[in-house]
C-alpha cells in the first residue's frame, strides 16, 4: 500500500470511482449473481474506502481491494437477511468459501466483456439488452440512454428492471459464449459498443463536447471483440471508432467550443489511428460480408483521406450512404445523406431532402435535423427560416458546446 499522506482522500476515491467503478461492479455481479446486491456492495465498498484508505493508505491495486471489500459487504448483507430466511445462511457460507479460493485479479480484465454478453443474452428483448448494458456495464445514466433511444427515461427504467429480473429468474450465466454461439450474440453487442462510443464521441448532455472515458472503453471492447471473433462487422465497427476518434483533438477549441468538420485543423488528426482504421476498413470491405458499420467506417475513411475539406469526395460519400440506406434504412441515415447531397449538389438539394424527412415527423425532436435545415436556409439567404430552425434546435439541444454553437449562429443572423 501507498503510505498515508496529506492528500484529499475523497478526491482520490472519486477518481478511482470514475475509472474503476464499472469494472468493479462487473466483477461483483459475476461473484454475487445479483445486480442489485452488487450495486449495493459497490457503494458500501467505496464508502469503506474513504475511511480505510485515509487511515491505512491507498492500496496498490484499488480495484482488487474494492472487489474484495464489496464481496464481504455483500456477505454481511446476506447474513443479515438470513435472520428472516434461513436458506440464505448457505449462500453466505458459499460466498465466504469462494472468497478464500478465488483470485479476483485473474478475472478482472474480462469481467466487463463477460457481463456485456450476459446483458445481451437472446432471452432478453433487443432494446432491453442494449439499455441494460449501457446502464450496468458502461455506467450511462437512464437519461443518457433514453436520449440515445429517442424515448422516455421512465420507459427505459422499466426495461432495465425487467431485464435484471429476467436474468435472475432465468439464471442466465455470466460468461462469454463459446465460439459457436458468438455470431448470434454479436449484433446486440456491437450495437451496444457503437452507442457507448457515440455517447463518448458526442455527449448527449452536459458541459463537455466529449466523454473520453466512454469512447476509450468502447474502443477497448472493440479490440477485445476482434480478438474473440475476426468478423467483418467487428472490423468495421472498430475501424469506425478509430477513424472518428482520430479527430478528437481538432473538434473543439481550448475553451471547449465546437469546431465543425470543415473548419478543423487536419494537422491535429491522429494519423496512427487513421492508418489503423483505414486498414481495418479495407479488410472488412474485401470480405464482401460487410454491413452497416463497415460502410460507416468507409465514409469516415473518405473524410480522413481528404487533405482539406474542399478535397472531400462528396460523390463517393453520397454513394456509400445510398448503399447504407438500402442495407439499413433509417431517418438518421437519410439526414446524413441529405447533408452529403447538399455538399455535392448545393444547399437547395439538401433542404428539399431534410424537409421531406421532417414532414414525416420522425425527427421532429432531433436537434441535428433542425440545425441542418437552418444551416441550409442560412446558406440560401433565407434568414427568417434559418433563425427559426436554429431556435428549434437550441430548444432541443442539451449539450453546452452545441448550445453555444447554435447561439453564435443565431447571434450572427440577428446581427446580419
Amino acid at each position: 500500500m501507498k503510505a498515508p499522506a496529506a492528500i484529499d482522500i475523497r478526491r482520490v476515491v472519486d477518481a478511482v470511482y470514475r475509472d474503476e467503478s464499472r469494472r468493479v461492479l462487473a466483477t461483483l455481479i459475476r461473484l454475487l449473481g445479483d445486480f442489485d446486491l452488487a450495486e449495493e456492495a459497490l457503494h458500501e465498498a467505496f464508502a469503506a474506502a474513504v475511511e480505510q484508505w485515509q487511515r491505512d493508505g491507498v492500496p496498490d491495486s484499488p480495484r482488487a481491494w474494492l472487489v474484495s471489500a464489496g464481496r464481504f459487504k455483500a456477505i454481511d448483507v446476506i447474513r443479515r437477511r438470513a435472520r428472516f430466511d434461513a436458506s440464505l445462511h448457505l449462500v453466505a457460507d458459499e460466498l465466504y468459501a469462494e472468497a478464500d479460493n478465488d483470485r479476483d485479479d485473474e478475472h478482472l480484465e474480462d469481467d466487463r466483456l463477460r457481463l456485456m454478453f450476459t446483458c445481451c443474452h437472446p432471452a432478453l428483448p433487443a432494446d432491453a439488452q442494449v439499455a441494460l448494458t449501457l446502464r450496468e456495464v458502461c455506467g450511462l445514466t437512464t437519461e443518457e440512454i433514453a436520449h440515445a433511444f429517442l424515448t422516455a427515461p421512465s420507459t427505459l427504467a422499466q426495461r432495465i428492471v425487467r431485464a435484471k429480473n429476467k436474468i435472475r429468474d432465468a439464471r442466465i450465466p455470466y460468461e462469454v459464449p463459446g465460439r459457436a454461439e458468438l455470431p448470434q450474440r454479436l449484433e446486440s453487442v456491437l450495437r451496444v459498443v457503437y452507442l457507448v462510443f457515440n455517447e463518448g464521441y458526442s455527449a448527449s448532455s452536459g458541459t463537455e463536447l466529449t466523454r473520453h472515458d466512454l469512447s476509450a472503453e468502447a474502443i477497448r471492447l472493440g479490440r477485445l471483440l476482434l480478438e474473440l471473433l475476426p468478423d467483418p462487422e467487428v472490423m468495421g465497427l472498430l475501424a469506425l471508432m478509430l477513424l472518428q476518434e482520430s479527430r478528437r483533438t481538432a473538434r473543439s477549441t481550448a475553451g471547449g467550443d465546437l469546431i465543425l468538420l470543415e473548419d478543423q485543423d487536419r494537422g491535429l488528426w491522429n494519423r496512427e489511428l487513421i492508418a489503423q482504421g483505414s486498414a481495418l476498413v479495407e479488410r472488412a470491405l474485401s470480405s464482401r460480408r460487410f454491413g452497416p458499420y463497415s460502410l460507416q467506417a468507409a465514409i469516415a475513411a473518405v473524410h480522413a483521406d481528404a487533405k482539406t475539406a474542399a478535397e472531400t469526395d462528396w460523390a463517393e460519400i453520397v454513394g456509400l450512404y445510398d448503399v447504407l440506406h438500402r442495407l439499413e434504412p433509417s431517418p438518421v441515415v437519410e439526414l446524413n445523406r441529405a447533408v452529403a447531397v447538399a455538399m455535392r449538389d448545393g444547399a437547395d438539394a439538401g433542404l428539399r431532402l431534410v424537409d421531406a424527412i421532417l414532414a414525416r415527423g420522425e425527427l421532429r425532436d432531433y436537434h441535428f435535423a433542425h440545425a441542418a435545415r437552418a444551416e441550409f436556409c442560412r446558406r440560401l439567404g433565407r434568414r427568417a427560416e434559418a433563425r427559426e430552425g436554429y431556435e428549434q434546435a437550441l430548444a432541443l439541444a442539451r449539450q453546452e458546446p452545441e448550445r453555444r454553437f447554435l447561439e453564435r449562429r443565431l447571434d450572427a443572423l440577428r446581427g446580419a
